[in-house]
């Protein structure tokens, strides 16, 4: 898997939970996986097509999630769970927007899909034309996950930054 479409999204990842969690997610897994994601927690899913073509999910697990939603919602006392899915999503999407900003600016065009709630407990797809790289971020509470399984799109040119 090409690390130029990967690292986009770390360091969007990293500069979103700095920016509204006020904490530091440092990498502590890296693994590459074919086959299906097992969710961990609450997670959004993210799709894109063009240039880069594939899929993000971002899963945050129950203690991530919850303390992010109490860091970000301004509801007294423990927020609900929806409320606490509304802000994976849009965290999801400020990851997504952050690194799409990135990749734009490399040259790529592609489409971003709205985010959805990932609520099986094992899928999407992983096969053996899709290598797929999990990233494990741990917060000081909690872990989130980042399963990025994209690729180029084999009719892309893209000009090499200058």
């Amino acid at each position: 898997m090409n690390m130029e479409l990967i690292q986009p999204f770390i360091n969007s990842l990293d500069a979103v939970i700095s920016e509204t969690m006020r904490c530091s997610a440092r990498i502590a897994d890296v693994t590459m996986e074919q086959g299906t994601y097992q969710r961990t927690g609450i997670a959004a899913l993210v799709v894109l097509s063009g240039d880069i073509e594939g899929r993000i999910i971002l899963d945050m697990d129950a203690t991530a999630a919850s303390q992010a939603a109490s860091d970000l919602s301004e509801i007294a006392g423990d927020p609900s769970e929806e409320t606490t899915r509304e802000i994976v999503c849009e965290l999801t999407n400020m990851v997504i927007g952050n690194s799409v900003t990135q990749l734009n600016d490399r040259g790529f065009k592609f489409r971003v899909h709205p985010p959805e709630l990932f609520l099986i407990d094992v899928g999407p797809w992983g096969t053996l034309e899709k290598e797929t790289v999990l990233l494990r971020f741990e917060l000081p509470k909690g872990a989130v996950y980042l399963n990025i399984a994209v690729h180029e799109h084999s009719d892309a040119l893209v000009e090499s930054p200058a």
